[in-house]
This record gives C-alpha cells, structure tokens and sequence, in this order.
C-alpha cells in the first residue's frame, strides 16, 4: 500500500518556501521570476517585480462571476451554432443558413476533417472550457469543497485558453463579409451577434479570471493540483523533526 501523502505546504508560514517543492513560490508567466509567495486581502494586486506582470488579483465573489460567465458562453455558443448566422441574396433569390448547415453540408469528402477541425477550435474548445471552469469553481462558489478532479479540470482549461479562436472566427468572417458585399446583398444573422457578444463575455471572463488565486483556494480546500507540494509521510515527518530540532 502506497504511503499516505501530506501537503507539504502546510508546515509552512507565510514567506517561508521549499525549493525543492516550490511551496510557498511563485513563478512570473511571462519572465520566470520567481517570489515569495503571500496572501493578498480581496482587492490587492501582485505583480511581477521585473516585468509588472500581474501575478494575483483575487476579487470578492469572482468564482460566481466566472461561473456565470461561462454559463453565459455556452448558451451564446448554442445560439451561435443554430440560429441563423447570413443570408445572401442576389437578384430576388436568396439563401440563409447556420452554422450547424455548413458543416452538414460540408459533412462528406475531402473537406470533412478541415470542418471537424474549424468547428473543433471555433465550437468545441470554447464550450468544452467553459463547462471545465464551471466544474471547477461551482462547487467553491457555492461553499463546498472542490470536485474530485478539479485541480485536473482547471489546468486543463488553461491549456485550452489559447486555442479557443472564436474571435479569430468572427475577424475572417467580416473580413470576407467586406469582399462579399460588393457581389450580393448581406442580412447578418443573430448568430453573429451572438458569436460577437461571445467574445465580450470571454474577455470579461478572463479579466476575472486569476490562476494564481484559483490554485490557491484549491489548495486551500485540500484539492490535489499540480503534486509537486505533497511528499511522502516519512518526509514530512522527518522534515517536521528537524525543524522542531533548530
């Protein structure tokens, strides 16, 4: 039977940090540089001491703001999908269609992977997490201790977070809009609305949205992250003793 694990982090205070853990640290996303890490009331704001990178910002009710939020995305994206994005119309003859008609129509031959692809990056990763945070965050937002899983969840959204090009979408497609309306007459749909409205709810998600402060409170709730703060129990103790001897 494997050793029980203890969090390591718990025999430390404030300021104090193991290098060879990373307790207690914390690294720049943008430089590296690493800091001590400290506990910040609601409000204030870390940043980065050599390229003012914001670290932590943590924010009163944030959780239930990015819940919300993500919440909101995927409706948005449901509409975007089914609701009718443009209509051409040339001469009195005219054609509407959704999203969700393209990739039928598109579903057979050599295009199909290039659609499964475009409404992988545009579609799927967006909702896929925005239901991640939601997993994440709901059980905290509501009091409760973090999902089995839910330290796996969040780094999985954030490794999604680059990938998700609906507003990439949205550019390509006014830009081909322009070129188009010169040829034929062009009634956007709600579906483009909804997809631009996407990207506003996105960015408000990300402003409120701290990684630093989300980690800590999973840690906080005894939710396993990353493993590199649990040791096996003979260290701990070990670690414990020769602390009490100094």
């Amino acid at each position: 039977m494997a050793p029980r694990a203890l969090y390591l982090c718990a025999m430390l205070h404030e300021g104090q940090y193991d290098l060879s853990t990373g307790a207690g640290l914390i690294a720049c996303p943008r430089c590296d540089a690493l800091h001590v890490e400290e506990e910040l009331a609601l409000g204030e704001t870390a940043r980065c001491v050599r390229c003012n990178t914001v670290l932590a910002r943590p924010r009163e009710g944030a959780f239930t703001q990015i819940v919300a939020l993500s919440f909101t995305s995927v409706v948005l994206m449901v509409a975007a999908v089914f609701f009718p994005f443009l209509e051409i119309s040339r001469m009195g003859i005219g054609n509407a269609t959704s999203l969700f008609g393209v990739a039928l129509a598109f579903s057979e031959g050599w295009l199909m992977p290039l659609t499964a692809a475009v409404f992988a990056f545009i579609v799927g990763l967006p909702v896929l997490r925005a239901l991640l945070l939601i997993y994440t965050l709901l059980p905290m937002a509501a009091g409760r201790r973090p999902a089995t899983h839910a330290g796996a969840a969040f780094r999985a959204s954030e490794l999604l977070r680059p990938w998700s090009m609906a507003e990439i979408f949205v550019i390509g497609t006014s830009v081909a809009l322009v070129k188009v309306a010169g040829l034929a007459t062009i009634s956007i749909g709600p579906a483009f609305w909804a997809f631009c409205a996407l990207i506003l709810v996105g960015a408000a998600s990300n402003v409120f949205t701290c990684s630093t402060t989300i980690w800590d409170a999973l840690e906080d709730q005894g939710a396993r992250t990353d493993g590199r703060e649990v040791v096996p129990e003979a260290a701990f103790a070990q670690k414990g003793a020769e602390e009490i001897r100094g």
